[in-house]
């Protein structure tokens, strides 16, 4: 099995994400309970290329990312209350929301998943190029899954994360990114 270079295998889970309310509380209640970071901060931005349940993307998020092994824990904090996958169901519901895999293959993957019935919730590009898309599992699992396209570039801003998490003391918890 391959492995990516922050260590998880090429298929396998590689973060877990939460829809928070506040990006740097929740940050520093991660940091105190499970000794994740530094965290990686992006936003509040709009997604470029995003697409909603087929449509249009309206809505603005902030993003932070930190490492607790070789698992990337992101949390995901909505701005306003334009409709999204993170308040789907009337309200704002805060907790596990998703995994994200990178697939061996992307395409492969994604049709895979709609074969058996499963949406696409949510697709957007990275600022790495990388394609992602959400999928609603439709109540099999209790979240939806997060497909990332393998490419050197994105798994280079996870291995950044990641390397960043290797020895951390503890200071810089909460830092700026672009990616």
């Amino acid at each position: 099995m391959t492995s990516l270079a922050f260590g998880q295998p090429l298929g396998g889970i590689s973060q877990f994400a939460y829809h928070v309310e506040d990006i740097e509380r929740s940050a520093r209640d991660f940091t105190d309970a499970l000794g994740a970071g530094p965290w990686f901060v992006r936003g509040p931005f709009q997604p470029g290329e995003a697409r909603y349940r087929g449509g249009p993307n309206e809505a603005e998020f902030t993003l932070a990312r930190a490492f607790s092994g070789h698992v990337m824990v992101e949390l995901v904090q909505q701005h306003g209350n334009h409709p999204s996958v993170y308040n789907e169901g009337g309200g704002r519901r805060y907790g596990f929301h998703h995994w994200a895999v990178f697939p061996v293959d992307f395409d492969a993957e994604l049709r895979r998943h709609l074969d058996r019935g499963h949406e696409e919730a949510f697709s957007d590009r990275l600022p790495s190029g990388a394609r992602i898309v959400y999928v609603d599992t439709k109540g099999e699992l209790p979240g939806m899954i997060e497909l990332v396209e393998h490419t050197p570039a994105q798994v280079a801003v996870y291995t950044t994360i990641w390397q960043a998490s290797c020895g951390w003391d503890g200071s810089n918890p909460i830092r700026q990114s672009d990616r």
